[in-house]
């Protein structure tokens, strides 16, 4: 596979997975406790054999590139790498990436080389697990232009994602962008026998999403954003290389979500800590790469958990009750504390043992109550505070202590929560 690329895409602004995204990226977002959003497709590649990697960021990139030096670290005689293509002025361009695929157009001198036959294309803030190989199998086989990997999705979901439409081969002759009628759905249906033909149960299911995982021909990369000044690969190349160029669908039928607002990443998350998860953290053949951390096992002591997933290095004291929630690395959480259907990010570090007086200790304090909510990282919460939407509400301005987005509290990373503090 060394005549295979990659490049993650490591999104813009991030401004839907506000205020996760106030001091970091959106692929360094962590996930599920112990992982960041970049670890999942990063591990799908090595996975796939795939070790040459870029991943291309503009905003608040420290902690990503910090992330990605620590953990992705191939053998001298490899020859593979990650590294991050951050937005930075040159003789030849001095602007910020306008989009996606601005983003490559302004990274073209990385994928030059005439050695470099196909450039795999992946979003930084999607959940899945896949095997690259069988799409570059395919595509190659089939000779084809582009190949875009396609999930079948029902009408309700299709509103809300692209949708392709095939021919009899798989080749992709139609697109239409988040259909909202069903007159729109039917332009670009797909015959369940179809997918049905090609081994994937269609189980009802009549669309195909669009993934946001391109492969491309390295010239027909080239040509499409050296001709045009498309900025979006989805709204713009995509459609107009399925105008003047063979591009297939490649039809994937495992679990797959797009964690880009607030809600997707909280049920994401909540469903990762459920008995029977859509999602399997723990493969024996594909697990999830992340930076080692040198902690030693969570201690508990005395508290009811349930239905939750716990990271290393955490403290839980006697009569806590967590339940169908994440709890991060180095979490602290006090005695009698309450933790429903929440997500805490843990801590960066633990407080030193000779830190200031008076000052409230990292973690959750003795008796407060978190629920529906998401706690980011390197917060202190003091003893009695509420954390919970009481009111009901969808969403509120942000303050000094958090923010309801989509009927989720949020509070943003090293926020402190005075006694007694009540949302």
């Amino acid at each position: 596979m060394n005549n295979v690329v990659t490049l993650v895409l490591g999104g813009g602004q991030g401004t839907r997975l506000y205020p996760l995204t106030k001091v970091r990226s959106k692929p360094a977002v962590p996930v599920a406790g112990k992982y960041r959003l970049i670890d999942i497709p990063l591990s799908n590649c090595i996975h796939s054999g795939l070790n040459r990697i870029y991943v291309l960021t503009q905003f608040n990139s420290v902690s990503l590139h910090r992330h990605i030096r620590s953990t992705y670290v191939f053998d001298a005689f490899d020859r593979g790498f990650v590294e991050i293509l951050a937005a930075q002025q040159t003789l030849d361009n001095s602007d910020w990436y306008q989009g996606t695929a601005d983003a490559v157009r302004q990274n073209l001198r990385y994928i030059e080389d005439p050695q470099i036959d196909q450039v795999l294309i992946l979003s930084g803030d999607q959940l899945y697990r896949m095997n690259f190989l069988a799409m570059i199998a395919a595509h190659r086989r089939s000779g084809a232009d582009v190949t875009i990997s396609a999930v079948p999705v029902d009408r309700q979901q299709a509103a809300s994602v692209g949708v392709m439409r095939v021919d009899a081969s798989g080749r992709v002759v139609g697109f239409l962008e988040k259909p909202q009628t069903p007159a729109d759905v039917d332009l670009v249906r797909t015959d369940p026998a179809w997918i049905d033909a090609r081994g994937i149960p269609s189980r009802g299911r009549d669309c195909l999403a669009n993934m946001g995982i391109y492969l491309f021909n390295r010239n027909t990369l080239l040509a499409a954003l050296e001709k045009t000044p498309y900025r979006d690969f989805g709204k713009e190349v995509f459609p107009a290389s399925m105008r003047t160029h063979q591009v297939r669908a490649h039809l994937f039928d495992g679990y797959w979500e797009d964690i880009g607002t607030i809600k997707s990443f909280y049920d994401a998350n909540l469903q990762l800590a459920s008995r029977n998860p859509p999602f399997d953290l723990a493969p024996a053949a594909a697990p999830i790469y992340s930076r080692p951390r040198f902690l030693p096992p969570s201690r508990i002591h005395g508290a009811t958990i349930r239905q939750s997933l716990v990271a290393d290095g955490c403290m839980i004291e006697e009569g806590a009750q967590i339940e169908n929630s994440i709890v991060g690395l180095r979490a602290v959480i006090g005695r009698d504390v309450i933790v429903r259907n929440s997500i805490l990010m843990g801590n960066d570090f633990y407080d030193p043992p000779d830190g200031p007086s008076g000052r409230i200790p990292l973690g959750v304090g003795p008796g407060s109550h978190i629920e529906g909510a998401i706690i980011d990282k390197n917060c202190r919460i003091a003893a009695g505070v509420r954390v919970l939407n009481s009111r009901g509400v969808s969403d509120t301005e942000e303050d000094q202590c958090g923010m309801i987005r989509d009927g989720i509290v949020v509070i943003p990373k090293g926020t402190t929560l005075p006694d007694g503090w009540t949302m």
